[in-house]
């Protein structure tokens, strides 16, 4: 099942990287304020989904694009076939292709792929994560001092962005630096390979976690919401980091002015 994932992720990427070369050409909507999709979404998704339904027919889809099929099927494919849209239509190289795998709503596989680099992130449940088929693990740092962190803006949740921009001042205050490249998924499997320390955001899709909450917890790190629990799925909001510095990014965005 993974490599049929990644076959799908890599068609996926092929179509993005030929539609790179003419962005001028593409036909671009908004599907609501500071959200965008373009013909090429469509169009990775719909080689994702064809690519893992011929290999299982029986299977449930949930696509960024075309939203549930089958969802009450055993297996069900979570997919994001372009993350970073905004970045992509502005020639920003930090996108990626995202599919998870859920089993009566466990997750069991994950693939995410960087068309730009070329670079493969893989997990299975219990068999660790890997970037291009080396393992890779989420970084050692032990106080939130030294750490790297990334976050993703809440352009959706606008409403929230007097809450956000609080949080945003105490990670900064408390942390060597904040990054925003603008693709969660990419972030999270970021995360796994200890290039950020720690990752959060609010506002999320489904789509936008399933692939990279496995590869940091198949990289030995920790995933929850804001509280530490798990309902980070339903909220869409997210905390990953390694374990030694979880507790801490949990105090800082939960702490007041």
């Amino acid at each position: 099942m993974l490599n049929t994932a990644v076959k799908a992720a890599r068609k996926a990427g092929s179509i993005i990287t030929r539609a790179s070369y003419d962005l001028d050409k593409l036909t671009v909507r908004t599907k609501r304020q500071n959200d965008f999709v373009s013909e090429v979404d469509h169009a990775a998704e719909d080689a994702i989904i064809s690519t893992l339904r011929e290999a299982y027919p029986d299977h449930g889809f949930l696509g960024e694009e075309t939203g549930y099929k089958d969802r009450d099927a055993e297996y069900l494919w979570i997919i994001d076939p372009l993350d970073g849209t905004t970045n992509f239509l502005h020639g920003v190289p930090q996108y990626c292709v995202s599919i998870g795998c859920q089993q009566k709503g466990v997750l069991r596989h994950a693939v995410v792929f960087d068309p730009n680099r070329n670079e493969l992130f893989t997990a299975s449940k219990g068999a660790g994560a890997f970037l291009n088929d080396r393992r890779i693990r989420v970084s050692r740092v032990d106080k939130l001092e030294g750490a790297l962190m990334s976050t993703g803006f809440p352009f959706r949740e606008v409403g929230n962005l007097d809450d956000y921009l609080r949080m945003m001042k105490n990670i900064i205050m408390n942390t060597a630096g904040l990054r925003r490249p603008g693709a969660a998924a990419l972030d999270l499997a970021w995360v796994a390979a200890g290039r950020f320390d720690g990752f959060w955001e609010m506002g999320l899709s489904p789509w936008d976690m399933a692939a990279g909450v496995l590869l940091v917890r198949e990289a030995g790190g920790l995933v929850g919401d804001f509280a530490g629990e798990e309902r980070f799925m339903d909220s869409g909001r997210i905390v990953a980091s390694n374990g030694k510095i979880f507790a801490a990014i949990l105090k800082a965005l939960q702490q007041k002015e």
